[in-house]
Protein backbone atom coordinates (compact mmCIF):
# COMPACT_ATOMS: atom_id res chain seq x y z
CA UNK A 1 0.00 0.00 0.00
CA UNK A 2 1.54 3.73 -0.53
CA UNK A 3 1.47 5.89 1.81
CA UNK A 4 0.23 9.25 1.32
CA UNK A 5 2.70 11.73 2.90
CA UNK A 6 0.85 14.89 4.18
CA UNK A 7 3.88 17.78 4.15
CA UNK A 8 5.28 19.01 0.86
CA UNK A 9 8.95 18.31 1.23
CA UNK A 10 10.64 18.03 -2.46
CA UNK A 11 10.51 14.18 -3.80
CA UNK A 12 14.45 13.39 -3.06
CA UNK A 13 14.05 9.45 -4.30
CA UNK A 14 11.98 9.77 -7.76
CA UNK A 15 13.08 6.73 -9.18
CA UNK A 16 12.24 3.89 -6.28
CA UNK A 17 9.10 6.11 -5.76
CA UNK A 18 7.82 5.45 -9.46
CA UNK A 19 8.70 1.96 -8.95
CA UNK A 20 6.25 2.06 -6.01
CA UNK A 21 3.68 3.56 -7.74
CA UNK A 22 3.84 1.38 -10.58
CA UNK A 23 4.07 -1.81 -9.11
CA UNK A 24 0.66 -0.66 -6.88
CA UNK A 25 -1.04 -0.10 -10.65
CA UNK A 26 0.24 -3.91 -11.42
CA UNK A 27 -1.20 -4.90 -8.55
CA UNK A 28 -4.15 -3.45 -9.11
CA UNK A 29 -4.91 -4.37 -12.80
CA UNK A 30 -3.86 -7.98 -11.92
CA UNK A 31 -6.52 -8.65 -9.44
CA UNK A 32 -9.16 -6.55 -11.63
CA UNK A 33 -8.38 -8.99 -14.08
CA UNK A 34 -8.79 -12.26 -11.01
CA UNK A 35 -5.20 -12.99 -10.67
CA UNK A 36 -4.35 -12.74 -7.23
CA UNK A 37 -1.51 -15.34 -7.80
CA UNK A 38 0.95 -14.73 -10.24
CA UNK A 39 3.58 -11.85 -10.03
CA UNK A 40 4.59 -8.46 -11.07
CA UNK A 41 8.15 -8.76 -12.71
CA UNK A 42 10.68 -5.64 -11.23
CA UNK A 43 9.85 -2.62 -12.53
CA UNK A 44 12.25 -1.31 -15.11
CA UNK A 45 13.71 2.47 -15.76
CA UNK A 46 14.75 2.42 -19.43
CA UNK A 47 15.79 5.67 -20.03
CA UNK A 48 15.30 8.70 -18.66
CA UNK A 49 12.09 9.18 -16.69
CA UNK A 50 10.93 5.60 -18.75
CA UNK A 51 9.72 3.00 -16.85
CA UNK A 52 8.07 -0.52 -17.86
CA UNK A 53 5.43 -2.50 -15.84
CA UNK A 54 5.68 -6.42 -16.84
CA UNK A 55 3.76 -9.23 -15.57
CA UNK A 56 4.69 -13.10 -15.42
CA UNK A 57 1.24 -14.10 -16.94
CA UNK A 58 -1.19 -12.91 -19.57
CA UNK A 59 -3.96 -10.64 -18.24
CA UNK A 60 -7.04 -8.57 -19.58
CA UNK A 61 -6.80 -4.78 -19.26
CA UNK A 62 -9.59 -2.30 -19.39
CA UNK A 63 -8.63 1.49 -20.31
CA UNK A 64 -10.74 2.79 -17.95
CA UNK A 65 -9.30 1.04 -15.05
CA UNK A 66 -6.02 1.82 -16.13
CA UNK A 67 -6.68 4.89 -15.92
CA UNK A 68 -7.91 5.12 -13.22
CA UNK A 69 -5.54 3.24 -10.88
CA UNK A 70 -2.85 4.79 -12.78
CA UNK A 71 -4.14 8.09 -11.69
CA UNK A 72 -4.47 7.11 -7.96
CA UNK A 73 -1.53 5.92 -7.35
CA UNK A 74 0.63 8.41 -8.85
CA UNK A 75 -1.19 11.05 -6.61
CA UNK A 76 -0.56 9.17 -3.63
CA UNK A 77 3.00 9.45 -4.34
CA UNK A 78 3.02 12.91 -4.99
CA UNK A 79 4.76 12.37 -8.53
CA UNK A 80 4.47 14.38 -11.64
CA UNK A 81 0.85 15.02 -12.89
CA UNK A 82 1.83 14.98 -16.87
CA UNK A 83 2.91 11.31 -18.40
CA UNK A 84 2.00 9.11 -21.48
CA UNK A 85 1.38 5.64 -20.88
CA UNK A 86 1.75 2.94 -23.52
CA UNK A 87 0.03 -0.70 -23.43
CA UNK A 88 2.53 -3.02 -25.54
CA UNK A 89 1.55 -6.31 -27.00
CA UNK A 90 4.61 -8.50 -26.03
CA UNK A 91 4.67 -10.76 -29.12
CA UNK A 92 4.66 -8.11 -31.72
CA UNK A 93 5.69 -4.97 -29.72
CA UNK A 94 2.95 -2.60 -31.37
CA UNK A 95 1.01 -0.41 -29.04
CA UNK A 96 -2.36 -1.94 -28.25
CA UNK A 97 -3.63 1.03 -26.16
CA UNK A 98 -2.16 4.64 -25.20
CA UNK A 99 -3.45 7.79 -23.77
CA UNK A 100 -1.69 11.15 -22.60
CA UNK A 101 -2.63 13.02 -19.17
CA UNK A 102 -1.32 16.83 -19.37
CA UNK A 103 -2.25 18.04 -15.97
CA UNK A 104 -5.42 19.97 -17.20
CA UNK A 105 -8.33 17.50 -17.78
CA UNK A 106 -9.24 19.50 -20.71
CA UNK A 107 -6.43 18.84 -22.46
CA UNK A 108 -5.78 15.49 -21.49
CA UNK A 109 -6.26 12.59 -24.60
CA UNK A 110 -7.60 9.27 -23.21
CA UNK A 111 -9.20 6.98 -26.12
CA UNK A 112 -11.75 4.20 -26.22
CA UNK A 113 -12.40 4.24 -22.46
CA UNK A 114 -14.97 1.58 -22.84
CA UNK A 115 -12.82 -1.18 -25.54
CA UNK A 116 -11.75 -3.72 -22.95
CA UNK A 117 -8.19 -5.17 -24.03
CA UNK A 118 -8.14 -8.97 -24.74
CA UNK A 119 -6.30 -11.31 -22.60
CA UNK A 120 -2.93 -11.30 -23.57
CA UNK A 121 0.68 -10.57 -22.80
CA UNK A 122 1.28 -7.09 -22.01
CA UNK A 123 4.23 -4.53 -21.10
CA UNK A 124 2.89 -1.11 -19.59
CA UNK A 125 5.24 2.14 -19.98
CA UNK A 126 4.99 5.01 -18.58
CA UNK A 127 6.78 8.52 -19.69
CA UNK A 128 6.80 10.96 -17.38
CA UNK A 129 6.97 14.33 -18.88
CA UNK A 130 8.57 16.27 -15.83
CA UNK A 131 10.12 15.75 -12.40
CA UNK A 132 8.27 16.91 -9.52
CA UNK A 133 10.17 20.63 -9.32
CA UNK A 134 12.23 20.80 -5.62
CA UNK A 135 9.93 23.17 -3.30
CA UNK A 136 11.87 26.44 -3.87
CA UNK A 137 11.07 26.86 -7.30
CA UNK A 138 7.48 27.50 -5.87
CA UNK A 139 8.67 30.27 -3.93
CA UNK A 140 8.51 33.57 -7.15
CA UNK A 141 11.50 35.62 -5.65
CA UNK A 142 13.91 32.39 -5.48
CA UNK A 143 12.57 31.72 -9.20
CA UNK A 144 13.35 35.48 -9.82
CA UNK A 145 16.73 35.28 -8.27
CA UNK A 146 17.69 31.73 -10.18
CA UNK A 147 16.49 33.53 -13.48
CA UNK A 148 18.53 36.41 -12.40
CA UNK A 149 21.56 34.62 -12.05
CA UNK A 150 20.86 32.40 -14.92
CA UNK A 151 20.81 35.43 -17.17
CA UNK A 152 23.68 37.09 -15.78
CA UNK A 153 26.55 33.74 -15.88
CA UNK A 154 24.94 33.36 -19.51
CA UNK A 155 26.10 37.08 -21.00
CA UNK A 156 29.52 36.70 -18.81
CA UNK A 157 30.16 33.68 -20.65
CA UNK A 158 28.80 34.53 -23.69
CA UNK A 159 31.57 37.07 -23.80
CA UNK A 160 34.54 35.28 -22.60
CA UNK A 161 33.95 31.95 -24.54
CA UNK A 162 31.04 31.64 -27.00
CA UNK A 163 31.43 35.22 -28.78
CA UNK A 164 34.20 33.28 -31.13
CA UNK A 165 32.59 30.52 -31.66
CA UNK A 166 33.56 28.28 -35.03
CA UNK A 167 30.51 26.59 -36.85
CA UNK A 168 32.48 23.01 -35.81
CA UNK A 169 31.54 23.83 -32.04
CA UNK A 170 27.71 24.16 -33.05
CA UNK A 171 25.66 21.63 -30.63
CA UNK A 172 25.01 18.20 -32.93
CA UNK A 173 21.59 17.95 -34.64
CA UNK A 174 18.67 15.87 -32.58
CA UNK A 175 18.45 14.10 -35.65
CA UNK A 176 20.92 11.47 -38.12
CA UNK A 177 20.64 11.45 -41.85
CA UNK A 178 19.28 8.20 -43.62
CA UNK A 179 18.83 8.97 -47.05
CA UNK A 180 16.35 11.88 -47.80
CA UNK A 181 14.74 10.73 -44.03
CA UNK A 182 15.66 12.70 -40.62
CA UNK A 183 15.90 9.92 -38.11
CA UNK A 184 14.81 10.91 -34.66
CA UNK A 185 16.03 7.98 -32.46
CA UNK A 186 15.23 9.40 -28.99
CA UNK A 187 11.36 10.24 -30.44
CA UNK A 188 11.26 6.79 -32.28
CA UNK A 189 10.06 8.62 -35.75
CA UNK A 190 11.61 9.36 -38.90
CA UNK A 191 10.78 12.39 -41.35
CA UNK A 192 10.91 13.06 -44.65
CA UNK A 193 10.07 16.47 -45.83
CA UNK A 194 6.72 16.61 -43.70
CA UNK A 195 5.37 13.32 -43.23
CA UNK A 196 5.98 12.08 -40.19
CA UNK A 197 6.66 8.02 -39.78
CA UNK A 198 6.17 6.36 -36.02
CA UNK A 199 8.46 4.19 -34.69
CA UNK A 200 7.88 0.99 -32.40
CA UNK A 201 10.68 0.60 -30.14
CA UNK A 202 12.40 -2.85 -31.55
CA UNK A 203 12.31 -0.79 -35.38
CA UNK A 204 13.94 2.09 -33.39
CA UNK A 205 16.71 0.02 -31.78
CA UNK A 206 16.70 -2.29 -35.31
CA UNK A 207 17.54 1.18 -37.21
CA UNK A 208 19.73 2.84 -35.05
CA UNK A 209 21.72 -1.02 -34.79
CA UNK A 210 21.90 -0.22 -38.81
CA UNK A 211 22.06 3.05 -39.24
CA UNK A 212 25.35 2.87 -37.19
CA UNK A 213 26.60 1.00 -39.67
CA UNK A 214 25.67 2.13 -43.37
CA UNK A 215 27.13 0.07 -46.06
CA UNK A 216 28.37 -2.62 -43.61
CA UNK A 217 26.75 -6.26 -42.48
CA UNK A 218 25.71 -6.33 -39.40
CA UNK A 219 25.49 -9.83 -38.62
CA UNK A 220 22.06 -11.54 -37.70
CA UNK A 221 22.91 -12.77 -34.48
CA UNK A 222 24.64 -9.40 -33.06
CA UNK A 223 20.85 -7.95 -34.07
CA UNK A 224 19.10 -10.55 -32.38
CA UNK A 225 20.76 -10.66 -29.45
CA UNK A 226 21.19 -6.66 -29.14
CA UNK A 227 17.25 -6.41 -29.33
CA UNK A 228 15.86 -8.97 -28.23
CA UNK A 229 17.94 -11.79 -26.15
CA UNK A 230 19.75 -9.53 -24.11
CA UNK A 231 15.74 -8.30 -23.21
CA UNK A 232 14.89 -11.92 -22.32
CA UNK A 233 12.18 -12.19 -25.50
CA UNK A 234 12.56 -13.30 -28.73
CA UNK A 235 10.15 -14.77 -30.78
CA UNK A 236 11.25 -17.11 -34.42
CA UNK A 237 11.28 -14.90 -37.36
CA UNK A 238 10.87 -11.42 -35.42
CA UNK A 239 14.03 -9.71 -36.94
CA UNK A 240 12.80 -10.62 -40.33
CA UNK A 241 9.54 -9.65 -40.05
CA UNK A 242 10.43 -6.04 -38.61
CA UNK A 243 12.99 -5.89 -41.41
CA UNK A 244 10.46 -6.36 -43.87
CA UNK A 245 8.59 -3.62 -42.13
CA UNK A 246 11.43 -1.09 -42.07
CA UNK A 247 11.54 -2.09 -45.84
CA UNK A 248 8.11 -0.36 -46.54
CA UNK A 249 8.88 2.78 -43.96
CA UNK A 250 12.02 3.33 -46.51
CA UNK A 251 9.99 2.44 -49.91
CA UNK A 252 9.45 6.01 -50.69
CA UNK A 253 13.26 6.83 -50.91
CA UNK A 254 14.90 5.08 -54.00
CA UNK A 255 18.55 5.46 -52.43
CA UNK A 256 17.67 3.36 -49.37
CA UNK A 257 17.95 -0.46 -49.52
CA UNK A 258 17.98 -2.87 -46.62
CA UNK A 259 19.70 -6.05 -47.84
CA UNK A 260 19.60 -9.31 -46.81
CA UNK A 261 22.77 -11.08 -46.99
CA UNK A 262 22.21 -14.96 -47.18
CA UNK A 263 23.32 -16.69 -44.17
CA UNK A 264 25.06 -13.32 -42.57
CA UNK A 265 22.83 -10.39 -41.27
CA UNK A 266 21.65 -7.87 -43.06
CA UNK A 267 23.26 -4.30 -44.55
CA UNK A 268 21.75 -0.63 -44.87
CA UNK A 269 23.01 0.33 -47.54
CA UNK A 270 22.59 4.49 -48.70
CA UNK A 271 23.61 5.56 -52.32
CA UNK A 272 23.93 9.56 -51.79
Amino acid sequence: MLVDCTNDEPQTHFSETVKVALRDVGNKLMLASNDSTSLILPIIKTADNHYEISFQNTLSIAPDSLVAFTKRSLNMAKLPKRYIVEVINCENEEVSYSYQITGLTENDIIPCLERKLPTDCYTIKVLFLENKSPLFFKNPYFLFLIIFIALATFGFLYKIKFHDKTSSEKEALPYSKIGHYKFYKDQNKLIKERIEIKLSVKECELITMLSANQNQVVKREILVKKIWEDHGVYVDRSLDTFISKLRKKFKDDPSINIVNVHGVGYKLEVDL
